[in-house]
């Protein structure tokens, strides 16, 4: 991956990536994964990496599965969803197919 410019934003040449920024590309990653001894000892003052917003205490981390918003809708929105659930329903009961979007025998 290149970029243009470099430490000070040079427009007249391309320079890689990784020379002048601070994240890491996916070849240095591996490198530096396949390097690192697994059994090394943690050090003492190493923080566990939460992947995302450590606000909600949960198993698994936000960017695996957020934890769910409950919003609180009113009496109009309910009203409305019960009355497409019901319609459906009728629709159903009658014997009658609304797949397509147009009403007919099933």
């Amino acid at each position: 991956m290149f970029c243009v410019g470099g430490e000070d934003d040079a427009v007249d040449e391309l320079v890689p990536y990784s020379e002048f920024s601070p994240f890491l590309s996916d070849e240095e990653l591996t490198e530096l994964a396949m390097a690192a001894d697994p059994n090394a000892p943690l050090a003492h003052d190493a923080v566990p990496w939460r992947g995302g917003s450590a606000a909600h205490a949960s198993l698994l981390p936000d960017w695996y599965m957020p934890s769910p918003m409950a919003v609180r809708h009113g009496r109009t929105t309910q009203f409305t969803i019960v009355f497409i659930i019901v319609g459906f329903l009728l629709i159903d009961a009658f014997g009658l197919c609304i797949t397509s979007g147009f009403l007919s025998l099933a």
